[in-house]
């Protein structure tokens, strides 16, 4: 995943740069940039910023800084921005994208007898591909429009020149931008509070596919937004910050909604509801609201050394130090019934671990209940996971094994699976309850999940739960 934002100023904008884009820091965890376009050209720094925060990486060298426009990033994979000398001259690109075909981009690029540098892993950047897509067209809103439709997956952007920042959302606005604004600067950005604290009030949101250019006195749209939109809802289950707000929807007021339907559907007895810290805990509040039960945090998550980047390459601890950040409040634990809501269960392993700790600690009954339905599919549109199969997914190894091992089952099947109100369903959330040792187990229902956000469902993408395009 990662974020970004774009300023535009009068005065020199590198202090907004900065913390509007330090604001983006729970979206990335790998690499950090920021490029600034000044008097004295483009200046640009990327720094890793794994088991480091973004501010500790640039706090030195911002006296480098100076320019009145700026775009900076937070990645969760590949390097950038990237500084392109092109057709169009030289400007700065960042991008929030999963580019499926990726390979096959790259080789047709290659026909035009180019080359692309090639990153430790072996593959292209994906940012420098989309800057190559942009390339093959006369002018910048041609190579937009031409790298969105190429691109298979989803792909929004900003785009640094001497003149102005483009911003471009994803055609099907699977990702976000919005446009704040003040006095005497503009900027754009993945997350919509980021600028607030800034002194920005909201301008607007794009709309899926819209194309804009801004500078510190205007904004002007370029290619009007579509018809259609799939944002994707996990933004609101669990990704997005809680201050964040996606199509006029706030992202804490969701996840109140969420735990208010988990609870209206449900009938278990419990002394205490908590959340997994942080995004499950906004989920707990709405289900303790709704039930009249004690919401308490029997658990709480050590922050000052455990960003959620660092993992330690200690191969054979690893599920060990999953959890090690979250400490134990015995006192709120031990004799407790205990109802516990996380935003999701993808592998399990560390929701298995985070119930063991609880009943070692004394809790009488662990019952789960996952803010959202159980996931199928791997996400095709955004780079929300790292797994390399669907067989990673706790709820696609258990279909398999009910399915007696099959490794082709149909897509109409595990839409059966999907289910809420099937047989195949309930067997499938039986065996996750029993293989991960929790007292009983309710994931949310699609429709009231979907119900929780509140706008049009067909403008959500549900692919990860239900495998509908």
């Amino acid at each position: 995943m990662g974020g970004f934002f774009g300023v535009a100023s009068k005065e020199n904008c590198i202090f907004d740069l900065f913390f509007g884009t330090d604001y983006h820091s729970h979206l990335g965890t790998r690499r950090a940039g920021m490029v600034v376009c000044g008097e004295k050209g483009f200046h640009k720094s990327i720094h890793s910023i794994e088991g480091s925060p973004f501010r500790t990486k640039f706090d030195k060298e911002l006296q480098d800084f100076d320019g009145h426009y700026g775009v900076g990033c937070i990645s969760d994979y590949e390097a950038q921005p990237v500084l392109v000398k092109s057709r169009h001259g030289l400007y700065a690109i960042t991008t929030v994208s999963k580019i499926n075909n990726a390979q096959y981009i790259v080789e047709e690029i290659l026909k035009n007898k180019v080359h692309f540098f090639v990153m430790s892993n072996g593959e292209v950047n994906p940012t420098e591909l989309v800057a190559a897509l942009i390339d093959q067209k006369e002018n910048f809103i041609e190579g937009i429009k031409f790298a969105q439709e190429v691109v298979d997956g989803s792909l929004s952007m900003l785009i640094l020149t001497e003149k102005g920042i483009y911003a471009a959302r994803d055609k099907l606005g699977r990702t976000p931008i919005v446009l704040g604004k003040k006095e005497d600067a503009r900027c754009a950005c993945f997350e919509s509070y980021s600028y607030l604290n800034l002194g920005y009030t909201d301008d607007r949101e794009l709309g899926p596919g819209e194309v804009v250019v801004f500078d510190e006195k205007s904004c002007k749209t370029l290619v009007s937004p579509g018809d259609k939109m799939k944002i994707c809802t996990f933004l609101w289950v669990y990704y997005g910050y809680p201050s964040a707000v996606y199509e006029g929807v706030s992202v804490e007021q969701m996840r109140y909604n969420c735990g208010k339907y988990l609870a209206m559907r449900d009938n278990v007895e419990a002394d205490t509801v908590a959340g997994v810290p942080d995004s499950g805990t906004a989920h707990a509040i709405g289900y303790a609201n709704e039930k009249g039960i004690p919401f308490s945090r029997p658990f709480v998550k050590y922050t000052p050394t455990w960003p959620r980047s660092f993992m330690p390459t200690i191969q054979t601890k690893r599920n060990l130090i999953a959890h090690m950040k979250l400490i134990p409040v015995h006192a709120l634990i031990k004799g407790k019934k205990l109802l516990l809501i996380d935003d999701s269960i993808v592998r399990g392993t560390q929701l298995r671990e985070t119930t063991e700790f609880l009943y070692e600690s004394g809790a009488a009954e662990v019952h789960i209940r996952p803010a959202c339905p159980p996931l199928l599919f791997g996400c095709k549109y955004l780079n929300f996971s790292r797994s390399n199969s669907d067989m990673d997914l706790i709820a696609r190894r258990v279909i398999k094994r009910l399915e007696g091992d099959k490794d082709d089952v149909s897509i109409d099947v595990l839409r059966e699976y999907a289910d809420p109100d099937s047989e195949k369903y309930k067997k499938m959330v039986s065996e996750i309850c029993k293989e991960l040792n929790f007292t009983s187990l309710r994931f949310h229902r699609l429709d009231d999940m979907l119900a929780s956000v509140g706008i049009d469902p067909e403008k959500l993408c549900t692919y990860c739960w239900d495998g509908r395009e």
